[in-house]
């Protein structure tokens, strides 16, 4: 028997056309919630419209997104109006939008989140100045959640098999309905008044919005704010944040990443500790070699080997070097005084009271030296000095 073989890409067209030749998959009224909601820079909007037991994936063109009166986010109860057709290159159906209205009470809640998270992050209350960190071995972790479901499980397994030595003291509390949030403040004052804790963990799983709301209350971030004990905050999945989450100390994405956070991997530590032990070790005798190998090189010479021989050889060379010294400035000091004489000496055969010893005087007139007749006129007073005294004349 022979078959025809038909090509994926024909394959996919003839599951197409089926799509289209069907009236019902052309215009369709769907309700559901968004999540994995992405905003494209081309003004298109992938999603994915879920409920509790199926999902579909959904595009909107850039042409009818700009008919939407509100800001598509995750979360979002929607009735959506649109057909369903295939993406030929990938095999895949999925629900193009063409208009969308928002269902419910989300659209109020999601403003009243963001007007609680402008208020709060005007007072400050998210600033990073504020947040503690998170202490590196801590001995009690606090955690804040339900006593039943897959969150504690997470948290004791992921905690204790990083550390088994760790302590996790459970404070249960709903987390989400009526009157959660003030049970999960009341929680976070309980264990800061009676110091139950290294750091706590204020956990749940994930859900829609109205499910996670609890941890969107005043109530809560202010008495996440005013704890002395810090703060993990793993509400939900990694794409939900809460007002919990601004103001923790800490955000995790999940609750077993909570755990991670706050439990040191005890294995990895020791692991650390082991290496820097034997590097230490390992410079200790690199050191010690070094050393030795200073105190024989030291030993091999023969300043050190005969250190008292050496002093006593540099005294005798400082010795003969001080009185070679002592005898130059000897000899420079006669040679000077020498010199001295000889120039007093002449000094002394030139001054005028030599001449005046030897029966000379000297003639002055108005202390004015006469060296020559020819300056003295008849009448003239002088002055002539002798060697013991001066006398005064007149010339005649």
């Amino acid at each position: 028997m022979i078959y025809n073989a038909i090509s994926v890409s024909e394959l996919n067209r003839y599951i197409k056309e089926k799509f289209e030749e069907d009236e019902y998959f052309s215009s369709v009224l769907v309700e559901g919630e968004i999540s994995n909601c992405k905003h494209h820079y081309t003004g298109h909007i992938y999603f994915t419209l879920k409920d509790e037991n199926s999902l579909i994936k959904g595009i909107m063109f850039k042409t009818y997104t700009s008919h939407l009166d509100f800001d598509l986010q995750d979360g979002m109860k929607v009735m959506v109006l649109g057909s369903v057709s295939v993406f030929e290159r990938d095999g895949t159906y999925q629900l193009y939008a063409k208009a969308m209205k928002q269902l419910g009470k989300v659209g109020d809640l999601r403003a009243a989140f963001e007007e609680l998270k402008a208020k709060l992050e005007k007072e400050g209350l998210f600033d990073n100045n504020h947040k503690k960190p998170i202490p590196m071995m801590p001995k009690t972790i606090g955690v804040l959640t339900s006593n039943t479901g897959a969150v504690i499980r997470d948290i004791i397994n992921v905690s204790t098999r990083r550390n088994p030595n760790v302590h996790i003291r459970l404070l249960p509390v709903p987390v989400q309905g009526e009157g959660a949030a003030q049970k999960i403040a009341d929680g976070i004052k309980l264990m800061n008044e009676k110091n139950l804790a290294d750091v706590l963990i204020v956990a749940r799983g994930g859900g829609s919005l109205e499910d996670l709301w609890p941890f969107n209350e005043e109530v809560v971030a202010r008495a996440i704010y005013n704890s002395e004990i810090p703060v993990i905050s793993a509400v939900g999945h990694e794409t939900d944040f809460t007002i919990s989450d601004f103001v923790a100390d800490l955000r995790a994405p999940t609750p077993s990443a909570a755990a991670e956070l706050a439990v040191q991997n005890i294995s990895i530590l020791q692991e650390t500790i082991f290496s820097y032990q034997n590097r230490f070790k390992q410079s200790l005798v690199k050191k010690l070699q070094f050393m030795r190998l200073q105190y024989e090189k030291c030993m091999a010479s023969r300043a050190y080997a005969k250190p008292l021989q050496q002093i006593q050889e540099k005294y005798i060379i400082i010795d003969k070097n001080v009185k070679s010294l002592e005898y130059s400035i000897s000899k420079k000091f006669q040679n000077e005084k020498s010199k001295a004489q000889n120039v007093f000496l002449k000094l002394d055969a030139l001054s005028p009271l030599k001449t005046l010893a030897r029966g000379y005087g000297i003639v002055s007139v108005d202390n004015k030296i006469i060296k020559s007749v020819k300056q003295l006129k008849a009448d003239d007073n002088i002055s002539v000095r002798m060697q013991d005294g001066a006398i005064k004349a007149k010339v005649i």
